[in-house]
């Protein structure tokens, strides 16, 4: 067999349905797939029941771990040469699992990923949120896309796969809660290992449903980029940096223009005009270039204008965890920790 399918999950049968789905649809069929069932109250058991005929399919059900762990349980009974593992809340195209031995046939790789895309019936809140995690003014396209521009592309767990054998060496997936995929994929660099972005495999991934579950998973992010630095300093680069410096930007042009209104003088508004309304032009200039961007993508204004919501949620969401994981760890000495453990779903 040739590929097994991971695929951890918590209180999700809806999704895993959907994404069973698009597996059953595939153009290539050898592969297997392991539904690893993470402590949840609400199982798929049922779902994933109903797709036997269908696909060869594993369903196990554990305690509650975190998806790191919930992925080496489920490689652990893997069967396949080559590892994938996805979300629970990505939808395959028929053409994915074709478009991985393609590129593998093309060159060998130890580890690869592929990028993401929101579907046509996504929510218009979920294509905004795709919208801020994949554009070049959000994220600056270092979670890869279509274009073969990075040098080193780091696979997210959401569309990861691994030579088996190489998982296995490595040791999967750390004890991390959050940022646990990018701290594998520095050991799969470290090793040696050779890792490549496909391109073309591609998959519709949902990510959260509104701006508050965003703003958690976002917020872990940016602490989890503190927790990487700790373990590995040459992780991080400047463009882990601006999301934070982004968040300090506008909370100080924000104070500039509330102290600008507390001092001006309404006799002298020329004078102060600037001083208080000055500091708005750039956040405005960002929210437009936002908005007619992904208006342009989306074909919709309405998405245009969520998607300066999503962006403003996704930056400062990540900035704040940052500052707060800095202080914590770097300044206070404390140990690696993480937020909204207990409501990072609901």
């Amino acid at each position: 067999m040739k590929y097994s399918i991971i695929v951890p999950v918590y209180n999700r049968p809806d999704e895993v349905d959907e994404l069973l789905g698009s597996l059953t649809e595939q153009t290539e069929k050898d592969f297997e797939v392991i539904i690893v069932e993470d402590g949840s109250s609400v199982t798929c058991e049922k779902v994933c029941n109903g797709y036997k005929a269908t696909l060869d399919i594993h369903y196990f059900m554990k305690e509650n771990s975190g998806p790191g762990q919930s992925r080496n349980y489920g490689v652990a009974r893997a069967k396949g040469e080559y590892v994938i593992i996805l979300d629970s809340d990505v939808v395959l195209p028929p053409g994915y699992i074709e478009s991985v031995s393609d590129e593998l046939e093309k060159a060998p790789a130890d580890a690869f990923g592929g990028p993401d895309k929101a579907h046509s019936s996504f929510t218009d809140i979920q294509k905004a949120i795709s919208y801020s995690m994949t554009s070049f003014f959000t994220t600056g396209g270092i979670r890869g896309s279509k274009k073969k521009k990075l040098d080193k592309f780091y696979p997210r767990s959401f569309n990861m796969g691994v030579r088996r054998d190489v998982y296995n060496k490595l040791g999967g997936f750390s004890k991390m809660r959050f940022g646990e995929d990018i701290d594998f994929s520095i050991r799969i660099f470290k090793a040696g290992c050779k890792c490549r972005l496909f391109p073309e495999s591609w998959v519709w991934h949902k990510r959260r449903t509104d701006f508050r579950k965003f703003f958690r998973q976002v917020y872990n992010s940016g602490i989890a980029r503190i927790n990487l630095y700790k373990k590995y300093p040459e992780s991080l680069k400047l463009v882990h940096l601006l999301p934070m410096v982004f968040t300090v930007g506008v909370l100080s042009l924000v104070i500039i223009s509330a102290v600008g209104r507390v001092l001006m003088h309404y006799d002298d508004i020329d004078r102060w005009y600037w001083l208080c309304a000055g500091p708005w032009l750039p956040i405005l200039a960002y929210c437009l270039l936002i908005f007619v961007d992904s208006s342009k993508q989306n074909r919709s204004l309405k998405i245009g204008l969520e998607s300066i919501a999503a962006s403003f949620v996704q930056l400062m969401g990540y900035g704040f965890g940052f500052i707060e994981a800095w202080w914590k760890r770097c300044v206070l000495g404390k140990d690696e920790f993480s937020a909204f453990e207990k409501t990072f779903y609901k």
